[in-house]
Protein backbone atom coordinates (compact mmCIF):
# COMPACT_ATOMS: atom_id res chain seq x y z
CA UNK A 1 0.00 0.00 0.00
CA UNK A 2 3.07 2.14 0.60
CA UNK A 3 3.65 2.06 -3.40
CA UNK A 4 -0.23 3.18 -4.33
CA UNK A 5 0.11 6.42 -1.36
CA UNK A 6 3.54 7.34 -2.97
CA UNK A 7 1.97 7.33 -6.39
CA UNK A 8 -1.49 9.39 -5.60
CA UNK A 9 1.04 12.33 -4.15
CA UNK A 10 0.93 12.79 -8.09
CA UNK A 11 -2.31 14.48 -9.55
CA UNK A 12 -2.70 11.81 -12.37
CA UNK A 13 -3.36 9.68 -9.78
CA UNK A 14 -5.12 11.43 -7.05
CA UNK A 15 -7.92 11.94 -9.41
CA UNK A 16 -8.58 8.40 -10.16
CA UNK A 17 -12.10 7.10 -9.26
CA UNK A 18 -12.34 4.23 -6.15
CA UNK A 19 -12.77 1.06 -8.90
CA UNK A 20 -9.59 2.38 -10.25
CA UNK A 21 -7.46 2.97 -7.42
CA UNK A 22 -8.52 -0.25 -6.43
CA UNK A 23 -7.18 -1.75 -9.69
CA UNK A 24 -3.96 0.35 -9.44
CA UNK A 25 -3.40 -1.36 -6.15
CA UNK A 26 -3.27 -4.32 -8.17
CA UNK A 27 0.13 -5.86 -9.08
CA UNK A 28 1.68 -2.35 -8.54
CA UNK A 29 5.47 -2.82 -7.78
CA UNK A 30 8.03 -1.04 -6.27
CA UNK A 31 11.70 -0.84 -7.01
CA UNK A 32 14.48 0.91 -5.53
CA UNK A 33 17.48 1.61 -7.79
CA UNK A 34 20.74 3.17 -6.15
CA UNK A 35 22.84 5.59 -8.39
CA UNK A 36 24.11 4.10 -11.68
CA UNK A 37 22.11 1.34 -11.54
CA UNK A 38 20.24 -0.13 -14.59
CA UNK A 39 16.66 0.17 -14.67
CA UNK A 40 15.84 -1.08 -18.19
CA UNK A 41 18.13 -2.58 -21.07
CA UNK A 42 17.84 -2.12 -24.79
CA UNK A 43 15.96 -5.51 -25.98
CA UNK A 44 14.01 -5.95 -22.60
CA UNK A 45 10.20 -6.67 -23.00
CA UNK A 46 8.02 -4.08 -21.15
CA UNK A 47 5.98 -5.66 -18.06
CA UNK A 48 4.05 -2.36 -17.59
CA UNK A 49 4.67 1.53 -16.90
CA UNK A 50 7.61 3.18 -15.10
CA UNK A 51 6.41 6.11 -12.56
CA UNK A 52 9.43 7.89 -11.12
CA UNK A 53 8.32 8.90 -7.60
CA UNK A 54 11.47 10.16 -6.22
CA UNK A 55 14.75 10.77 -7.72
CA UNK A 56 15.95 10.84 -11.65
CA UNK A 57 16.10 8.40 -14.42
CA UNK A 58 18.52 9.11 -17.70
CA UNK A 59 17.33 7.40 -20.47
CA UNK A 60 20.18 6.87 -23.16
CA UNK A 61 21.28 5.14 -26.61
CA UNK A 62 24.50 3.65 -27.25
CA UNK A 63 26.38 4.00 -30.56
CA UNK A 64 28.16 1.53 -32.36
CA UNK A 65 32.10 2.59 -31.14
CA UNK A 66 30.24 2.72 -27.66
CA UNK A 67 29.70 5.95 -27.00
CA UNK A 68 26.60 7.26 -25.24
CA UNK A 69 24.31 10.25 -25.54
CA UNK A 70 21.19 10.62 -23.54
CA UNK A 71 18.10 11.06 -25.26
CA UNK A 72 16.35 12.40 -21.83
CA UNK A 73 15.67 12.59 -18.39
CA UNK A 74 12.37 11.12 -16.33
CA UNK A 75 11.76 13.20 -13.33
CA UNK A 76 9.43 11.69 -10.25
CA UNK A 77 5.87 12.62 -11.16
CA UNK A 78 6.71 11.80 -14.91
CA UNK A 79 6.67 8.08 -16.65
CA UNK A 80 8.74 6.82 -19.78
CA UNK A 81 7.23 7.49 -23.01
CA UNK A 82 9.35 4.76 -24.91
CA UNK A 83 8.24 2.23 -22.49
CA UNK A 84 4.79 3.17 -22.78
CA UNK A 85 5.05 2.80 -26.60
CA UNK A 86 6.37 -0.76 -26.03
CA UNK A 87 3.58 -1.49 -23.46
CA UNK A 88 0.45 -0.56 -25.90
CA UNK A 89 2.20 -1.96 -29.17
CA UNK A 90 3.99 -4.60 -27.97
CA UNK A 91 7.59 -3.84 -28.83
CA UNK A 92 10.78 -4.30 -26.57
CA UNK A 93 12.34 -1.23 -25.43
CA UNK A 94 14.94 0.26 -28.13
CA UNK A 95 17.10 2.14 -25.38
CA UNK A 96 18.68 2.41 -22.14
CA UNK A 97 17.55 3.65 -18.92
CA UNK A 98 19.87 3.89 -15.81
CA UNK A 99 19.34 5.94 -12.38
CA UNK A 100 20.84 9.19 -12.42
CA UNK A 101 20.34 9.59 -8.30
CA UNK A 102 19.14 6.95 -6.01
CA UNK A 103 15.54 6.32 -7.56
CA UNK A 104 12.69 4.79 -6.70
CA UNK A 105 10.00 4.05 -9.23
CA UNK A 106 6.51 2.09 -9.43
CA UNK A 107 6.02 -0.18 -12.36
CA UNK A 108 2.33 -0.38 -13.23
CA UNK A 109 1.54 -3.87 -15.16
CA UNK A 110 0.76 -3.24 -18.44
CA UNK A 111 -2.75 -4.79 -18.41
CA UNK A 112 -3.78 -2.60 -15.69
CA UNK A 113 -2.38 0.58 -17.32
CA UNK A 114 -4.14 -0.03 -20.11
CA UNK A 115 -7.89 -1.11 -18.43
CA UNK A 116 -6.76 2.66 -17.09
CA UNK A 117 -6.12 4.42 -19.90
CA UNK A 118 -9.16 2.97 -21.20
CA UNK A 119 -11.58 4.46 -18.43
CA UNK A 120 -9.69 7.83 -16.88
CA UNK A 121 -9.40 10.67 -18.33
CA UNK A 122 -6.13 11.65 -16.07
CA UNK A 123 -4.35 8.71 -17.64
CA UNK A 124 -5.41 9.65 -20.65
CA UNK A 125 -4.15 12.91 -20.37
CA UNK A 126 -0.56 11.97 -18.69
CA UNK A 127 -0.26 9.98 -21.45
CA UNK A 128 -0.94 12.47 -24.43
CA UNK A 129 1.53 14.90 -22.04
CA UNK A 130 4.41 12.23 -21.71
CA UNK A 131 4.45 11.96 -25.32
CA UNK A 132 4.55 15.80 -26.12
CA UNK A 133 6.93 16.49 -23.55
CA UNK A 134 9.19 13.91 -25.46
CA UNK A 135 8.54 15.11 -28.83
CA UNK A 136 9.32 18.85 -28.01
CA UNK A 137 12.70 17.62 -25.99
CA UNK A 138 14.16 15.55 -28.54
CA UNK A 139 12.86 17.74 -31.41
CA UNK A 140 14.78 20.59 -29.91
CA UNK A 141 17.92 18.20 -29.25
CA UNK A 142 18.23 17.14 -32.70
CA UNK A 143 17.93 20.89 -33.94
CA UNK A 144 21.01 21.44 -31.36
CA UNK A 145 22.76 18.66 -33.16
CA UNK A 146 22.34 19.30 -36.83
CA UNK A 147 22.87 23.42 -36.45
CA UNK A 148 25.24 23.84 -33.17
CA UNK A 149 28.88 22.82 -32.46
CA UNK A 150 29.79 21.01 -29.17
CA UNK A 151 29.60 24.48 -27.28
CA UNK A 152 26.66 25.90 -27.84
CA UNK A 153 25.01 22.47 -26.86
CA UNK A 154 27.26 22.19 -23.91
CA UNK A 155 25.78 25.83 -22.89
CA UNK A 156 22.12 24.42 -23.41
CA UNK A 157 22.14 21.71 -21.44
CA UNK A 158 23.82 24.01 -18.41
CA UNK A 159 21.08 26.18 -19.07
CA UNK A 160 18.48 23.23 -18.92
CA UNK A 161 19.34 21.01 -16.41
CA UNK A 162 20.75 23.34 -13.71
CA UNK A 163 19.26 23.48 -10.37
CA UNK A 164 17.60 26.68 -9.06
CA UNK A 165 20.41 27.77 -7.39
CA UNK A 166 22.53 27.77 -10.70
CA UNK A 167 24.60 24.89 -10.03
CA UNK A 168 24.66 21.75 -12.59
CA UNK A 169 25.94 19.09 -10.17
CA UNK A 170 27.70 16.60 -12.63
CA UNK A 171 31.02 15.37 -13.55
CA UNK A 172 32.72 15.97 -16.89
CA UNK A 173 32.10 12.69 -17.93
CA UNK A 174 28.72 12.47 -17.38
CA UNK A 175 28.50 15.45 -19.16
CA UNK A 176 30.50 13.96 -21.92
CA UNK A 177 27.98 11.16 -21.63
CA UNK A 178 24.89 13.19 -21.84
CA UNK A 179 26.32 15.18 -25.04
CA UNK A 180 27.84 11.61 -26.98
CA UNK A 181 31.55 13.13 -26.89
CA UNK A 182 34.69 12.97 -25.30
CA UNK A 183 35.47 13.94 -21.43
CA UNK A 184 38.39 15.76 -22.94
CA UNK A 185 36.60 17.59 -25.65
CA UNK A 186 34.30 18.88 -22.45
CA UNK A 187 37.09 19.91 -20.15
CA UNK A 188 38.54 22.09 -22.87
CA UNK A 189 35.15 23.95 -23.52
CA UNK A 190 34.30 24.52 -19.98
CA UNK A 191 37.69 25.97 -19.47
CA UNK A 192 37.24 27.80 -22.46
CA UNK A 193 33.67 29.37 -20.58
CA UNK A 194 35.70 29.82 -16.99
CA UNK A 195 37.89 31.76 -19.22
CA UNK A 196 35.29 34.10 -20.59
CA UNK A 197 33.42 34.49 -17.03
CA UNK A 198 30.74 31.79 -18.23
CA UNK A 199 30.94 29.28 -15.39
CA UNK A 200 32.98 28.43 -12.52
CA UNK A 201 33.92 24.73 -11.63
CA UNK A 202 34.24 22.54 -8.87
CA UNK A 203 35.01 19.00 -7.94
CA UNK A 204 31.66 17.73 -9.39
CA UNK A 205 29.62 21.00 -9.74
CA UNK A 206 29.38 23.88 -12.57
CA UNK A 207 28.11 26.94 -11.52
CA UNK A 208 26.75 29.86 -13.81
CA UNK A 209 28.45 33.01 -13.26
CA UNK A 210 27.11 35.16 -16.47
CA UNK A 211 23.50 33.97 -17.47
CA UNK A 212 23.38 35.80 -20.71
CA UNK A 213 26.34 35.09 -21.90
CA UNK A 214 25.30 31.47 -21.77
CA UNK A 215 21.91 32.16 -23.73
CA UNK A 216 23.89 34.20 -25.89
CA UNK A 217 25.77 31.17 -27.24
CA UNK A 218 22.84 29.54 -27.29
CA UNK A 219 21.42 31.51 -29.98
CA UNK A 220 23.71 34.11 -30.98
CA UNK A 221 21.26 36.33 -32.77
CA UNK A 222 19.16 36.91 -29.64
Amino acid sequence: MKILDELQRFEPFRKLGEDSRTLLGQGLVGKQCARADMALHKGQPVSGAYVVLSGRLRVFSLSPNGTEATLYFIDPGETCVLALNCLFNDLLYPAWVQAETASQVALIPGAVYRKLFERETAIQNLTVHTLSTLVFRLMSELELVHTSHHKQRLANFILIQSASDGVLRMTQQQLAQHLGTTREVVARLLRDFVAKGLVSTCRGAIAIRDLFGLRRLVSPGE
